[in-house]
């Protein structure tokens, strides 16, 4: 788990930090860049990037802990104490009551094991090394059945590093090309609370016996717990129905996260590996922001829904900072000429159904946009 930190530090780099900073005062007495030509326009491209660094960098500084931390941790304290009531709800013999604890319980786990894992994996729920690590393992293993360390090669050193580059960040993990689109789209992300656990013990081949032990502990412990309270709090009297209540609460979003997934990046401009934009280029050209969505806001977090440009840009923030920093970031980029792209949810689920066989199927080719080096 010591990648957690390590990663923080790679996005803060960049998102233009120190290094950045460095490498532009390195070229000012460059002769080439002084004598125009493409050295010149690749240190705009990077002072572009520092520039709306500094702008964020600055709402950040004057920004209480409540609003760079306080607001998403209480949400998430909040979802932990729905589930004292949804535990006891479920025990009810009466429709109306076991239905709200279904309901109740569906959303505490989303936002538990979307927003707190998303959260947990870049850092974000705290500035301590020991405690990142600890959230890192506890959101993600014992609350998300996944492994923390696949979790964050995935997301960060592939997905952040790499993003909508063909072959590495390009979200190529959430295609199924064999599935026919209404399975894909709206049945197959049912199976995701069963797939999940699964993939990670395939996650685990190759790393060493105390973190193998560490990473099945920990899934099995979040596993059995919610089984257990099930049994002795909610009063299941059959293994099968307690099991069968796991898997709807636990896929109760699992549609809309599959959704969002690929509705932010997938069918927007692609990038050769050996060839891509600059940062600031290549995320404001990959990324799509989703309207304002009270629901999907609090559940999976405005990091995911309104504001992944702003995250894409500046990993490391929480999603109440994406959404406060989020004006400037708009300004900034529509000030310079550069795509701040938003779509509504419907309109690309309307593309992903017309359009699944050559979005989904068939890999998006590279767009000319690496043209722009």
């Amino acid at each position: 788990m010591q990648s957690v930190q390590d990663e923080r530090r790679d996005e803060r780099e960049r998102g233009g930090g120190r290094g950045d900073e460095e490498m532009l005062i390195k070229t000012r007495g460059d002769p080439k860049i002084k004598n125009g030509g493409a050295g010149a326009e690749e240190v705009e491209k990077e002072s572009l990037m520092m520039e709306l660094t500094r702008l964020v960098q600055k709402v950040v500084k004057e920004s209480s802990w409540w609003e760079r931390r306080g607001v998403d941790c209480s949400i998430l304290a909040a979802a932990f104490l729905c589930l004292p009531p949804a535990f006891l709800l479920l025990g009810s013999s009466r429709l109306l009551g076991f239905s709200a604890g279904v309901l109740l319980m569906g959303v505490a786990h989303a936002v538990i094991t979307v927003k707190g894992t998303h959260l947990a994996s870049h850092g974000a729920l705290s500035e301590s090394q020991a405690w990142g690590r600890f959230w890192a393992v506890f959101f993600i293993e014992i609350c998300g059945s996944f492994s923390a360390r696949a979790g964050i090669q995935g997301h960060i050193k592939m997905h952040h590093a790499h993003t909508n580059v063909i072959g590495l960040g390009d979200s190529s993990v959430w295609k199924v090309p064999f599935l026919p689109r209404i399975i894909y789209l709206f049945i197959a992300p049912l199976a995701v609370p069963i797939i999940t656990p699964l993939v990670a013990l395939a996650q685990l081949k190759g790393q060493s016996l105390a973190h193998i032990l560490r990473t099945i502990l920990m899934v099995t412990l979040g596993l059995y717990s919610q089984y257990w309270l099930l049994i002795n709090v909610s009063g299941f009297t059959s293994p099968y129905g307690a099991l069968l209540c796991m898997l709807v609460c636990r896929a109760m979003f699992s549609v809309p996260y599959i959704h969002v997934n690929i509705f932010q990046h997938i069918g927007l401009p692609m990038f050769s590996p050996t060839r891509r934009p600059k940062r600031i280029h290549q995320m404001t050209h990959g990324v799509l922001n989703l309207p304002r969505n009270p629901l999907l806001d609090r559940i999976f977090g405005h990091s995911l829904i309104n504001c992944h440009v702003e995250h894409h840009l500046f990993p490391f923030l929480s999603d109440n900072m994406c959404l406060k920093v989020k004006p400037v970031v708009s300004k900034y980029l529509t000030e310079k000429q550069l795509p701040y792209q938003e779509d509504t949810y419907s309109s690309r689920l309307h593309l992903f159904f017309h359009k699944y066989q050559e979005l989904m199927v068939f890999a998006p080719p590279i767009t000319e946009l690496v043209g722009v080096q």
